[in-house]
């Protein structure tokens, strides 16, 4: 029988205070890292290798014991009751382990299923389902060992989908993927929260977070740096708008030369890009009408001054995860 699940829309994982030290010296992973997943929400962890990003997940799915603080997984509670907690949860850390090598992709999820508890009535019902979601339906009598990384991690996947958990704990489920894979696993994550399921992901591809998730924690050094949506992320880089444009060729010091004249309120960089100067101008947060009047105006003072007019393709647009992330970039090093 499937768990019992909480009522309303009380958080499918509430996690509130972690700490994880390892080794003899005491190395700190994770600092007082509290965050909540509700019922249909993608909630994505964000920061750079290192930051405590699998080590938060491995707590959550309960293969880590925090050193200290909290974690209710759809109302249990998880350090005191892991068992239970495991039940409602569906996990995917990728990778080429965790199946066994000689046995067939079906036979491998009917194992998986009967560790999870699934009524023997439905659990060929449940893994045939998975392996449809997940496209290897044609391939469920092969052998794993067989089976490509792209393969292995729709695999792992579909063992996450096995008993319709209220909770997916997602860490970079798209890595190794072919693009058109990758994107059918991102539709399914969407269909999967708009159904209810509680998701939390992990992910390197900023795009991907920024396609998917909801509410954004950036953690650096084990802490979450910031929280919320990605101008919420931008805003607390410092980043409002962008404007991005080209340049003549012979502008070689074009970003120096506008740099100088716009000043502090903005940063300016440039790239080449084929026979033109790609430029971006990074503005500082702050979006009111003034603002956007006075950057405007700024910027097309700035390039008269330097003998260009407004450029044909000159577009300004809300900064993007990516650019934001970047500029937070050193303030998550530990």
């Amino acid at each position: 029988m499937p768990p019992t699940r909480t009522a309303g829309n009380a958080p499918v994982l509430a996690a509130s205070g972690l700490r994880r030290t390892f080794g003899k010296d005491g190395f700190v992973a994770v600092d007082d890292l509290s965050l909540s997943v509700a019922p249909g929400q993608v909630h994505a962890l964000l920061g750079p290798n290192g930051a405590g990003k699998t080590t938060t997940v491995r707590m959550c799915a309960t293969l880590l014991t925090p050193t200290a603080g909290e974690i209710r997984v759809d109302g249990v509670d998880a350090v005191r009751h892991p068992e239970a907690a495991r039940a409602r949860l569906g996990l995917v850390l990728g990778g080429e382990l965790g199946f066994y090598p000689r046995a067939s992709a079906r036979d491998n999820l009917l194992f998986f299923a009967d560790l999870q508890g699934l009524d023997r009535h439905r659990r060929r019902q449940a893994v045939d389902s998975a392996l449809e979601r997940m496209g290897l339906a044609d391939v469920a009598t092969r052998k794993t060992g067989a089976f490509s990384r792209g393969m292995l991690q729709r695999l792992h996947l579909a063992r996450a989908l096995l008993g319709s958990p209220p909770l997916l704990l997602l860490d970079e489920p798209t890595t190794g993927l072919d693009p058109d894979v990758a994107l059918h696993v991102r539709d399914l994550i969407r269909d999967l929260a708009a159904d209810g399921t509680g998701v939390l992901l992990t992910s390197h591809s900023m795009p991907e977070v920024e396609e998917l998730a909801g509410t954004i924690s950036v953690i650096g050094a084990g802490r979450i740096v910031t929280r919320g949506t990605v101008r919420d992320v931008a805003a607390h880089a410092g980043i409002g708008m962008t404007s991005g444009f080209t340049l003549p060729a012979h502008l070689a010091d074009g970003a120096a030369r506008l740099q100088e004249r716009l000043g502090a309120g903005a940063v300016v960089v440039q790239r080449p890009a084929s026979s033109r100067w790609a430029v971006t101008v990074y503005w500082a947060a702050g979006d009111s009408g003034a603002d956007r009047e006075a950057r405007d105006a700024a910027l097309a003072t700035a390039l008269t001054e330097i003998g260009v007019e407004a450029p044909a393709d000159l577009l300004t647009r809300p900064a993007s995860l990516e650019e934001a992330y970047l500029a937070l970039a050193d303030r998550l090093a530990r």
